[in-house]
């Protein structure tokens, strides 16, 4: 037997991927905080049959067991860590196990094991669950998050489990959770997982190259069957689970809503749910970006496979994501069952894709219940959740017809209030203190009050106007005024007409009327009489005002509850027993409720207010505060009552008896309304988010439930509370605080539910005024974590200060006739008139805090024993400020040093007490900031008694040198050492950490030009060469920029940038030699490049440098006058030119030299051989062609030698011109630079001929052999004495003839000389060891050895590719 007729239910919780499912029988399950509600599912409307409660935590999973027979049983997780087995019959436990280990994410009951269910965690563990025999079994298939599960439909061992990073695992539970495939094309957490309803892998669409031979392998038998999966990527994906890979990618489509595109950059608010509808292989169903679902034709070709659900007419589809689908055949008719975002369920039939009903759903509190006395039937409702929704509870084709209104709305709606005579007029009170009205049948956003209360509204009613806004004619005025009540103790009356203008605090005119001089109590809780003329406040003391209209003239004080009054109303007007009329029923926080019968006070007013102690009737029975009430309209003196404990109670008045107890809740009850046409219905809203409709005559029970049954349940849900908050001390509002008692059945709330119960609770039960927990707030969504909201909570607590006289507020807190005492004698003391009452006799050295209250002698000595008490106490601080207070302040500042506790508020009292004080306290607390590190504000404390150096100093010592030279420059002369000291100081200190941009700003400061340049050049890059080389020249400091450019072009030559080395090179004027050099280097990089020999590009190249059919040395002499100025008549400018090319350092060729430096030191070669042309010295020309030659031979850089020598000789001629000449060392020059033109061009005819017979060479060897013979000796004067005329052309004719170098490079030679350098390394050693011996006795060196010696160094350098020696030496043959 239900004990409700209609319920509101609990949202369903948000971001699950199964939190709800229906079974065959067509009933729903949803999870709604830490419940399951039981929902009857037609196809014309939907009735809540009940709940499962039992979860300490959020619902996390729901999950129906679709087996024949078992349509009652059902699988519930939870945040708990538990997994449930109901019977929803008996709505009771059939076996549970608490496997997991982490929050547990997803559910499903196996279609084909009807004892299996299977469950994973955010840790990745998978729980299969046989209920039956009680039995787990985990596996761990990835170290991921799980987000959904769903159980083959085709095999009981297969489950596919999707992941948070997108991948999806198909996995064979009998195999200890062995992955079958790992499906990946997601790149956003799986949200849904569907099996297709067919084991059969049909084909879905027409794309050739998936339709393979594989049907015919028998799919279903090895498990197969489709997978579709929705993501938070916006795709879905259908999977063969046969072959472990996607069939086809389906992308949402972006609908217009309200003439709005969706903006699919969007992912936040994007939860894709899928559901494969049974009987159904082809269609598949899925939610899209705001709250529209899509029905998919598979096999439909072409991009727009989908058809939107509810499109016939507007409104029909969800305003907000959806989060679960289940279907379910009801009849003839296939209903889809949708859970969403904006707390509605909806029904939709698949035929005709229309949607049935909606069943709305509460995600907050219920507050405020309130229905219209003119639109009939009309119960609107304030919940936690910032929204109001009016229920037209009388609609007959739909039971549940609700309007929802949320605009302008910011935070919990707390009061609500019909205008009683004006149709749909709604007025509302919020949390944040919020008031405003809401017109219900138009569109308009409502009207707000300009003036907001400090804290929560908890009441609001309609009443007649009173001054100030009663002045005026009938016109001009509003019928009925506003009024409200807040948390701070305040009532407003807000005119209707003009919420613009300023609310009136009716303090005001009751404090005038009745004369009133002491503060009034704050109010709590008003209630205007239906006629108009009288009003009732309630107060946070417990009393109760009612005063008479206009003018709120006090007619009597009701002194009868203790505890703060939390709800009033008067008995409606239309009772035939008009002693009935005057009746005011009162609720507070001790349980019992007043009825009181002012008929006396209010018809037959005194001239005194009316003092009334004694109730008309007692009603006792609840355990808990008492919340709400409401007179029944249809009934003469019937109340009923809603509490804390849970309940709602239904009272006669007049017989003080129970007439019946509703106990539907499963929390605390917050408000009640009697139904205005049906006499039997009640209506009743509480913390357990609902909602519910009861008949008092179904009632099983008469009254409310022994508090014994309530300590019991304390007792056994004791260990799931999170925190106790001790009491609160009344607040600014001095609202009192009450006793912290849990209302019944709070402790089920789990998850986030309990965190909002609980919550409610610490804020509700100690003052109903204060402001709301920081975890209501956050609490009152679907899903919230309970430690972070207590951390936020705890964090915001605001912590006590510490007392300034503890001592005497210590003695406040004796024995009540000791506290009495000190009252009777400190007004003897204040009251004894022409008497001198010495302190000592009024002990006051045992009560100090007397002093207080008489003269000032007796509060200096309160101030002398609290100060020894917090010295005791180490409490420094107040020592000083009761000193200070004392008008000690030399003394004050004078502990405050001792005890290194100055603060910067002392400091500026220091000055009362004079200059010489204050420069001593100064200098102090310098010191004490010193200790604490704190030494900008030091400084600056040094500065305000004029000591810069000291600052300055200071700031320095502490590494403070921006800070330091900001204080110096501000307040020193420019000129003044200590500025420079400081400059260079940082720059070392900068210079060390490697900051040199900034150093070199610190030596420029301080005219240390020359340091700057070379900080900035440290760092050795080219901009920083570049600059440093720019800032010498602009410093004057020639011979720096000279090197700092050099070593700028250098870098910039290495990087090939030719253009940014020649700009640096144009700094200095004595740097034109190295740019002729640059220039050399340049051309002839461009002309190796075309042959091959370089391979690198250059950055940047003048457009001189490309090559062309000129010869090179020509190029190299018409740039030079183009480009650079250089006249070849001006020979003092030549001699200039070759006076620096001969300073610039020319190093030996080594074999480790990079190519490009070597270019370098080849060009130099060639620059001086081009000026020695232009001077006319021939011999020193040629001297430098054979070294530019030799550079490449040297390091055995064959291609760089044969490209040398083509350039610089292109016919390949030798020199005669040197040999008329007769100079022998010219002439050995040229014989060498003549041996590698020959050198090169034997080895291109080598390989040219390399394909010559054997028979040839062996012939050509024995001619030629007695040409050789002299020079294979190494026999220097007989290769002297044949120089001759035609003796060297003899030796040409040879060279030139194809013999010698088929000898010269064939493999005896190559072995005769492999000979020879073996003896020629036995002679060295043998050598040295005779130097060695005889070094002592002969200090000259062997003659005997020395021939040898020469022979083998001569047959060394004649034989040796690599060989060190001077070139002019090494080349003769």
């Amino acid at each position: 037997l239900r004990m409700h007729e209609r319920v509101l239910s609990a949202s369903p919780n948000w971001y699950c991927s199964r939190c709800s499912d229906v079974n065959r029988r067509g009933v729903l399950g949803f999870g709604a905080k830490s419940t399951v509600y039981l929902v009857k599912v037609t196809a014309a409307s939907a009735a809540v049959l009940g709940e499962l409660s039992g979860h300490t935590e959020r619902v996390s999973g729901f999950a129906f067991c679709q087996h024949d027979g078992q349509e009652s049983v059902c699988a519930t997780s939870s945040d708990d860590r538990s997994v449930k087995i109901w019977d929803i019959e008996q709505k009771a436990v059939l076996a549970e196990h608490t496997a997991h280990q982490s929050t547990i994410t997803s559910i499903h009951w196996s279609p084909v094991e009807k004892g299996l269910v299977v469950s994973g965690d955010e840790k990745g563990i998978v729980v299969c669950f046989w209920h039956g025999r009680n039995d787990t079994h985990s596996f761990f298939p990835e170290p991921r998050t799980i987000f959904c599960l769903a159980c083959s439909p085709h095999n009981e061992n297969h489950v596919a489990v999707g992941y948070k990073d997108g991948m999806i695992a198909l996995i064979d539970i009998s195999k200890k959770g062995e992955v079958i495939h790992r499906l990946r094309g997601h790149d956003e957490e799986i949200h849904a997982l569907a099996w297709c309803p067919e084991p059969k892998e049909e084909d879905l669409y027409s794309r050739p190259e998936e339709n393979t031979a594989d049907a015919s392998n028998g799919l279903a038998e090895v498990g197969g069957g489709y997978l579709a999966s929705g993501s938070r990527d916006q795709t879905l994906r259908i999977w063969s689970t046969a072959r472990g890979k996607g069939v086809m990618t389906l992308k949402l489509p972006f609908l217009k809503r309200r003439g709005a595109g969706v903006d699919p950059g969007v992912k936040e608010r994007l939860w894709l749910t899928v559901h494969w509808p049974k009987g159904r292989p082809s269609q598949l169903v899925s939610s899209c970006f705001g709250g529209e679902l899509v029905i998919w034709d598979l096999t439909k070709s072409g991009k727009q496979k989908w058809t939107l659900l509810g499109s016939s007419a507007d409104g029909q589809n969800h305003s907000r994501i959806v989060f679960n689908m289940s279907s379910v055949c009801v009849g003839d008719r296939e209903l889809l069952i949708s859970t969403s975002m904006d707390r509605e369920i909806k029904c939709w039939d698949l035929a005709s894709l229309d949607c049935c009903w909606t069943l709305p759903t509460l995600g907050g509190f219920v507050y405020s219940l309130s229905f219209s006395p003119v639109g009939t039937g009309f119960l609107a409702l304030g919940v936690g959740d910032n929204m109001i929704r009016v229920w037209n509870t009388l609609s007959i084709h739909n039971l549940y017809d609700t309007k929802t209104y949320w605009q302008n709305i910011k935070s919990k709606v707390t009061a609500l209030a019909w205008h009683p005579a004006k149709e749909g007029s709604l007025a509302f009170g919020t949390d944040d203190g919020k008031v405003g009205i809401y017109e219900a049948y138009s569109n308009k956003p409502p009207q707000s009050s300009s003036t907001y209360h400090r804290r929560t509204v908890y009441s609001l009613d309609w009443g007649p106007p009173i001054p100030p806004l009663s002045f005026g004619g009938s016109g001009d005025k509003p019928t009925y005024s506003l009024y409200s009540c807040g948390g701070e103790g305040v009532i407003y009356q807000h005119d209707p007409w003009k919420l613009s203008a300023e609310a009136s605090n009716i303090d005001k005119l009751i404090r005038d009327t009745n004369n009133i001089k002491h503060n009034l109590s704050p109010h709590t809780d008003f209630s205007w009489k239906p006629d108009g003329k009288v009003l009732a406040i309630g107060n946070e003391d417990g009393s109760i005002e009612v005063l008479g209209a206009p003018g709120l003239k006090l007619l009597c004080t009701i002194q009868q509850h203790h505890k703060i009054i939390n709800t009033l109303r008067w008995h409606h007007q239309h009772s035939d027993q008009p002693e009935l009329h005057c009746l005011l029923a009162s609720g507070s926080s001790n349980a019992v409720v007043y009825i009181h019968d002012l008929r006396s006070a209010i018809e037959n007013p005194s001239e005194s207010p009316i003092l009334v102690t004694e109730a008309f009737r007692s009603l006792s029975g609840h355990t808990n505060k008492i919340t709400s009430l409401a007179w029944s309209p249809h009934h003469d003196a019937r109340l009923v009552t809603v509490s804390y404990d849970g309940t709602a109670q239904v009272w006669d008045v007049l017989k003080e008896e129970p007439v019946c107890n509703y106990r539907g809740h499963s929390g605390r009850l917050l408000c009640v309304q009697w139904s205005p046409v049906d006499p039997d219905l009640v209506w009743t809203g509480g913390d357990d988010f609902t909602v519910q409709e009861w008949a008092v005559s179904k009632q099983e029970h008469a009254r409310p439930p022994k508090s014994k049954r309530r300590v019991e349940l304390e007792k056994k849900k004791a260990p799931q509370k999170k925190t106790k908050k001790k009491k609160k001390a009344a607040g600014k509002g001095g609202l009192k605080t009450e006793e912290n008692e849990s209302p019944m059945g709070e402790e089920e709330k789990g998850g986030s539910g309990a965190d909002e119960a609980q919550s409610e609770d610490e804020g509700e039960d100690e003052e109903r005024e204060s402001t709301t927990p920081l975890s209501d707030v956050f609490c009152e969504s679907d899903n919230c974590n309970w430690f972070v909201l207590l951390f936020l909570e705890l964090s915001l607590k605001k912590r006590k200060p510490r007392s300034m006289l503890p001592l005497s507020t210590s003695m406040d807190h004796r024995p009540k006739e000791e506290l009495q005492q000190d009252c009777l004698t400190l007004a003897a003391v204040r009251h004894a008139h022409g008497q001198q009452h010495n302190m000592d006799s009024m002990q006051l050295n045992e009560h100090i805090q007397l002093g207080l209250f008489t003269d000032r002698e007796a509060l200096c000595r309160m101030f002398r024993e609290e100060g020894k008490n917090h010295l005791e106490a180490g409490h420094y601080d107040s020592v000083m400020y009761l000193r200070l207070w004392n008008g000690d302040l030399v003394g004050a500042l004078h502990v405050a040093t001792e005890k290194g506790e100055l603060t910067d508020h002392l400091l500026s009292l220091a000055p009362m007490a004079g200059y010489q004080v204050w420069a001593r306290t100064v200098e102090a607390y310098v010191k004490q900031l010193c200790l604490q590190e704190q030494f900008l504000k030091a400084a600056s404390h040094l500065v305000s008694i004029h000591k810069i150096y000291e600052a300055i100093s200071l700031l320095k010592a502490h590494q403070f040198y921006r800070e330091a030279i900001a204080l110096a420059k501000a307040r020193l002369q420019p000129d003044d050492p200590a500025l420079k000291d400081l400059y260079v100081s940082w720059a070392a200190v900068l210079e060390k950490d490697g900051h040199y941009t900034t150093a070199a700003k610190c030596y420029l400061a301080a005219d240390c030009n020359f340091d700057a340049a070379k900080v900035i050049a440290k760092k050795g890059d080219v901009m920083s060469l570049k600059t440093a080389a720019n800032l010498a020249n602009l410093a004057g400091e020639s011979n720096l920029s000279h090197s700092l450019s050099l070593r700028c072009a250098k870098e910039l030559m290495l990087s090939q940038d030719w253009l940014a080395a020649q700009d640096i090179l144009r700094i200095q004027d004595t740097l034109l030699g190295h740019r002729l050099v640059f220039c050399v280097s340049e051309l002839l990089t461009q002309r190796l490049s075309v042959t091959g020999v370089v391979s690198w590009s250059s950055a940047s190249s003048h457009a001189w440098s490309k090559p062309t059919e000129e010869d090179f040395l020509s190029a190299i002499q018409r740039v030079w006058q183009s480009e650079f100025g250089l006249a070849t008549a001006d020979l003092d400018q030549i001699k200039a030119f070759h006076q620096q090319l001969r300073a610039i350092e020319n190093p030996s060729a080594t074999a480790s030299m990079p190519i490009k430096q070597l270019l370098s030191h080849v060009a130099l070669d060639v620059a001086l051989s081009v000026v020695s042309q232009l001077l006319g010295d021939w011999a020193s020309a040629v001297e430098e062609f054979l070294r530019a030659v030799t550079r490449g031979f040297e390091v055995g850089h064959f291609s760089l030698m044969a490209e040398m020598c083509q350039l610089l000789l292109p016919q390949g001629e030798t020199l005669s011109f040197i040999l008329v000449q007769g100079d022998e060392r010219s002439l050995f020059v040229s014989q060498s630079l003549e041996a590698f033109v020959c050198y090169q061009l034997l080895y291109k005819d080598w390989w040219k001929h390399s394909c010559t017979s054997a028979t040839t060479t062996a012939n050509s060897l024995k001619h030629t052999n007695d040409h050789q013979t002299p020079l294979e000796n190494g026999d220097t004067n007989h290769e002297r004495e044949t120089g001759s005329q035609s003796e060297a052309q003899a030796a040409e004719a040879i060279v030139k003839s194809e013999g010698f170098w088929k000898v010269l490079l064939s493999e005896p030679h190559a072995s005769l000389q492999a000979t020879k350098r073996v003896i020629q390394d036995i002679q060295s050693r043998v050598s040295s060891l005779v130097q060695q011996h005889s070094r002592p006795q002969e200090p000259q060196p062997s003659l005997g050895t020395q021939p040898q010696t020469h022979s083998t160094d001569l047959d060394d350098e004649l034989n040796s590719s690599e060989g060190p020696g001077d070139p002019h030496n090494k080349q003769r043959y």
